[in-house]
């Protein structure tokens, strides 16, 4: 059982990037597929999420309006649009899964501090680096 990110690379800012989340081994069904961030020497932080099933999305306040969270069903991919990087996006970003929402989440902004342990199973990782 695997989920597995791709996508990330090292990029200037401004560009775009889209990273991507199959699962490997069992199907997101009705669980919760999460983006989650980890910038260099900070702890982990919602990026944003979207529930397969209805298309429920949700994401953090800082990202919210300039991230995109997409799923296609047929191949089983969610995928997050990050257009215009920044320096604060270089982080190693994970894809996630929970069988409930990670945080809480009110008009599809969550607040909150992520817990690893608010989630059932991590993929490795993507690396995203913004830099000039």
């Amino acid at each position: 059982l695997q989920l597995v990110e791709s996508g990330g690379a090292s990029v200037q800012p401004g560009e775009t990037l889209r990273l991507s989340c199959v699962p490997s081994g069992f199907p997101f069904g009705n669980k919760f597929v999460s983006w989650v961030r980890q910038a260099p020497g900070k702890g982990l932080e919602l990026v944003s999420g979207i529930h397969p099933p209805g298309g429920m999305q949700y994401y953090a306040d800082s990202t919210v309006g300039r991230f995109t969270i997409s799923i296609d069903n047929a191949k089983s991919t969610v995928y997050l649009q990050i257009p215009d990087l920044k320096s604060e996006d270089t982080a190693l970003y994970y894809c996630a899964v929970s069988r409930r929402l990670p945080l809480y989440c009110d008009g599809g902004i969550c607040r909150g501090e992520i817990q690893r342990s608010s989630f059932d199973f991590w993929g490795r990782g993507t690396q995203v680096t913004v830099s000039s």
